[in-house]
């Protein structure tokens, strides 16, 4: 009786080697035999591209390379797992990948939000597979649900946290009573924000993920350029506490829908800001460095993915999750799912999304002030909700919360409102998101 023949190795080479890559490498070292059980053939590394080649790295100095570029044209590298960040260094060593017929997995929102559709007719053109779950929320799975388990559907809108950076320092703010830059400083501290924290506390991460997600659960090419994008740094203390009157907190949020324009045509809208969620939404308990990212869709209605949005260890097990199905697919002949991008929607101005606003005043505390700021939001077709006010004097505030409205009107309206003789100063504008006024 003859054995089965052993299936050739699937060769690995991983491009960077910091806290993804090194536990990539960890785990495709140390989980070899259940990841041959579960592929159908070993998986073996047969490089690490990094900087510089030293003994106290953990692998064999023979794994190691400086150049990235031979090592992904090496005929027995079968899939390429990219980690090195950046857009066009790896974007030249992807194509050449594809274009040589090996898979690859990247963990690379921000070139994927660039050039999804150049890598994506790549991998076609050599029916090979271009995966990429980590990009979006790190150990969370999101992406394969959208492409998988929910291509049966039709999702109407996916909104979530998607940057623990941010999150960490709100939730942090939101706890302590700090404000804005001592916050930062302690999260540099404890390293969840970079030394350069610019990427996430302007909003360009969360755009660059809302550009992936909304490409994917709406079928259309999105592109970072084309998501309206407002990040945290101008969130106050007192921010916090308005929030947390109106039993809201504050997230910051990447929203991606389906609407209808007024003359009944459908089009997307991408967008991430600071935003008032109520504090029964699911996504108003997210706190810390975690992620969430809420689905809707005509018949699966909401469904809720959480857990640890970044990390070496979290992320690392989404990325081998993509080098299993790679790895898979390259034994048995198959193939990941392609780019869909029939429907081809445009992509909504921010100014014709409807969306709830909260506006905070200082005015001057005299008769006929509430009604002449009543006045200007109905002058702009904006309807009010809710106004409070606090204080005396000139050193009165006004709260106004408004319904839904187009978001150039309630924009028009604040800038109106700021003009007027008896308002001292516009102090806060937030939009609000998880109402249904």
């Amino acid at each position: 009786m003859t054995s089965e023949p052993t299936q050739r190795p699937i060769g690995v080479a991983v491009l960077g080697y910091g806290n993804v890559g090194s536990e990539v490498v960890r785990i495709l070292r140390n989980q070899a035999a259940d990841l041959e059980a579960r592929v159908g053939a070993p998986l073996e590394l047969r490089g690490v591209a990094l900087r510089r080649i030293s003994s106290d790295r953990g692998i064999p100095e023979e794994l190691q390379t400086t150049d990235a570029e031979s090592l992904v044209a090496r005929d027995d590298v079968d899939v390429v797992v990219e980690l090195i960040g950046g857009i066009e260094v790896p974007r030249k060593l992807i194509l050449s990948a594809l274009n040589s017929g090996k898979s690859v997995v990247t963990a690379n929102k921000a070139l994927l939000a660039e050039h999804t559709g150049e890598l994506a007719e790549a991998a076609e053109a050599k029916r090979v597979d271009l995966n990429f779950e980590a990009s979006v929320a790190g150990a969370i799975p999101v992406i394969r649900p959208l492409t998988q388990s929910m291509a049966g559907d039709r999702i109407t809108k996916v909104a979530g946290i998607v940057n623990g950076t941010t999150n960490y320092i709100l939730s942090a703010m939101d706890e302590t009573g700090a404000d804005y830059s001592e916050t930062l400083a302690e999260a540099g501290r404890l390293g969840y924000a970079e030394a350069d924290p610019t990427a996430d506390v302007e909003g360009y991460d969360a755009a660059a993920k809302a550009a992936i997600l909304a490409s994917i659960a709406f079928h259309t090419r999105v592109t970072a350029a084309d998501v309206y994008r407002q990040g945290i740094s101008e969130i106050t203390a007192d921010d916090l506490a308005s929030a947390r009157a109106l039993d809201c907190t504050i997230k910051l949020l990447s929203i991606c829908e389906r609407i209808t324009t007024p003359d009944g045509s459908e089009r997307i809208s991408a967008r991430v800001y600071p935003a008032l969620v109520p504090s029964t939404h699911p996504l108003a308990t997210v706190n810390g460095a975690f992620n969430a990212v809420v689905v809707e869709a005509e018949n699966a209605g909401r469904l809720m993915f959480y857990g640890q949005g970044a990390g070496g260890a979290p992320t690392a097990s989404a990325v081998m999750g993509d080098l299993v199905m790679a790895a898979r697919n390259k034994v048995h002949g198959g193939r990941g799912p392609r780019e869909s991008k029939y429907a081809k929607l445009k992509v909504a101005p921010m100014g014709d999304i409807p969306t709830r606003y909260y506006v905070n005043m200082q005015v001057a505390d005299r008769a006929g002030v509430l009604s002449a700021v009543a006045a200007e939001f109905a002058q702009h077709g904006v309807s009010i909700s809710t106004v409070r006010q606090e204080g005396e004097g000139e050193g009165a505030r006004l709260m106004v919360v408004t319904h839904t409205a187009a978001d150039s009107a309630l924009s028009d309206t604040v800038d109106a409102l700021s003009k007027l003789e008896f308002v001292t100063a516009v102090t806060s504008v937030l939009r609000l998101e998880g109402t249904e006024q």
